[in-house]
């Protein structure tokens, strides 16, 4: 009996290596079940709306830090042409038309809070004026709206000096000032601080949402499971890394675009200097570096609430020292130093306000760009690696 030879043992097929046309591939397709995730989340939906809307205008128009509307009562102990013209002097915007009291209900209306300011004008005041005896006028602050009374006591200085000025001026035939001060405010020529304002939020709303996105994204797959259906699947940890970059980074830049475009130009009224496709690129490449930041705060925490408390700190210090909220001049040399090379937010805000106040080119702001790509390149590293240790045990 011939024995036939036994068939030869079957192979594993080997694993063919991704080409680079497979990794974008996967990536798409990543992408795309993040997206989905997202709008199967409608309550992270209408906070990326709200935040980019209606919070924006909130902010741009609620907290107004400039004088303006300012009630003042006038004492006229005097009854002269001159303190009534400095009573006509005190005008809107600024100032609400003065109320005319008596000296006893100064303390009264102040405790009230029904008055700001009260202009006590001593009798014969004019009289001293024209006989260039020395005189003065009493100011009453209510010093408890500590940015209004700053502000305001000094409009009011100014005005009251004005029309005084004015009225020696036209009455005594004196000579005017030598000097004529003209003074012109680039890019904000009415200083309106809702402006600023709404600008302001629309950047700290794309480092807030960005970061909270991202890495919620990743604590809510760990949380659910879903994760593990993840180390099946031919993908390598940085294709799933830019695939939930990329997605929630789309998702706040596109609501980033309407609301600048909807909310701060239209509806604020605030006007874009430069061009929004410039900016589109910087807050592009911002969005990625933070949504990287995301992900490593997120492979640092097992649960939402952690994530969240230690997002918060985070997220107040880069925001707090970033310039949006006071000039990077006004810190310590050694912590500007350390912001602008720890934090990628000092130089999207520089980048930002420089293109949508300014109307700067690619040219005057290539620095913060370059700036960011090379801290985003370390975030990413950094982000990398522990995600693969966490999610993929490697």
């Amino acid at each position: 009996m011939t024995l036939l030879p036994a068939p030869p043992t079957p192979r594993l097929a080997e694993s063919k290596p991704l080409s680079f046309a497979d990794h974008v591939v996967n990536i798409f397709r990543l992408v795309i079940k993040e997206l989905r995730s997202i709008r199967a989340d409608p309550t992270m939906l209408i906070l990326v709306v709200y935040a980019f809307s209606i919070s924006v205008n909130t902010v741009a128009t609620g907290a107004v830090t400039e004088a303006t509307n300012l009630s003042v009562g006038v004492v006229d102990e005097d009854g002269s042409d001159l303190s009534r013209q400095i009573a006509e002097g005190l005008r809107r915007p600024t100032f609400q038309p003065p109320e005319q009291i008596t000296a006893s209900e100064i303390d009264p209306m102040m405790d009230q809070g029904k008055l700001l300011f009260v202009v006590e004008i001593p009798p014969n005041f004019e009289a001293d004026i024209r006989a260039q005896r020395k005189t003065g006028i009493q100011i009453n602050v209510d010093a408890t709206a500590v940015a209004q009374a700053g502000n305001g006591a000094s409009y009011l200085r100014t005005a009251i000096a004005n029309e005084i000025q004015g009225f020696i001026s036209g009455k005594e035939g004196s000579k005017a000032m030598p000097i004529n001060l003209v003074l012109r405010a680039a890019f904000n020529p009415n200083l309106k601080t809702a402006w600023f304002s709404a600008m302001t939020q629309v950047i700290n709303q794309i480092t807030l949402l960005t970061v909270i996105l991202t890495g919620a994204a990743l604590i809510r797959e760990r949380e659910q499971g879903t994760v593990e259906h993840l180390l099946v699947m031919p993908v390598v940890p940085t294709e799933i890394m830019l695939a939930k970059m990329i997605a929630n980074g789309l998702v706040i830049l596109v609501a980033a675009m309407f609301s600048l475009q909807f909310v701060v130009h239209w509806w604020i009224g605030s006007p874009i200097a430069g061009s929004l496709l410039l900016f589109l690129l910087g807050a592009a490449i911002y969005a990625l570096v933070v949504a990287a930041l995301g992900i490593m705060l997120g492979t640092l925490t097992t649960t939402m609430g952690q994530f969240g408390l230690l997002a918060m700190p985070v997220l107040m210090v880069t925001q707090l020292l970033s310039g949006s909220s006071t000039p990077m001049e006004s810190m310590p040399v050694w912590l500007q130093h350390v912001m602008q090379t720890i934090s990628p937010t000092p130089h999207f805000v520089s980048f930002s306000q420089a293109v949508l106040f300014r109307g700067a080119d690619v040219t005057l702001v290539w620095r913060p760009l370059v700036a960011m790509i090379i801290i985003g390149a370390v975030y990413f590293a950094v982000a990398a690696r522990r995600f693969r240790r966490v999610i993929f045990g490697g």
